[in-house]
């Protein structure tokens, strides 16, 4: 399940908001991948911008993975920001719904309050 948000600002200001939105809300900023750079510079560029942020909770990460490493091939989180219809689009897979690829009880609330913190960051950015 996909959770998107659009914006009517620019990609540039959506993606510095989302870093600080990302910030307010406790979660750390690990890494930006700037996808159309990227592949730009291997030779396929694609006509639109889009980057990857990858975010994370630290509190909730180390609960998670003290007691499931498993769980780690689907962190940090990341949430896309790309362009489309002229409109900047932030959109995320719902952590409830990546946590039930695990059979992973006890962590239903958590990956619930993670998702609220992810779709508040990405609902400031796109203001």
């Amino acid at each position: 399940m996909l959770i998107n948000v659009e914006s009517e600002k620019g990609f540039d200001e959506v993606l510095s908001a989302l870093k600080d939105a990302s910030k307010e809300l406790g979660f750390g900023v690990m890494a930006v991948h700037e996808i159309s750079e990227i592949l730009k510079n291997k030779g396929f560029p694609i006509d639109y911008r889009c980057a990857v942020v990858e975010v994370c909770q630290p509190r909730a990460a180390g609960e998670v993975l003290r007691k499931r490493p498993d769980i780690s091939t689907a962190m940090p989180c990341r949430i896309s920001v790309y362009e489309k219809d002229g409109k900047v689009v932030l959109s995320t897979v719902s952590p409830v719904y990546l946590l039930g690829l695990y059979n992973a009880p006890g962590f239903e609330n958590l990956a619930r309050d993670i998702e609220e913190s992810i779709k508040e960051m990405m609902e400031r950015a796109s203001r």
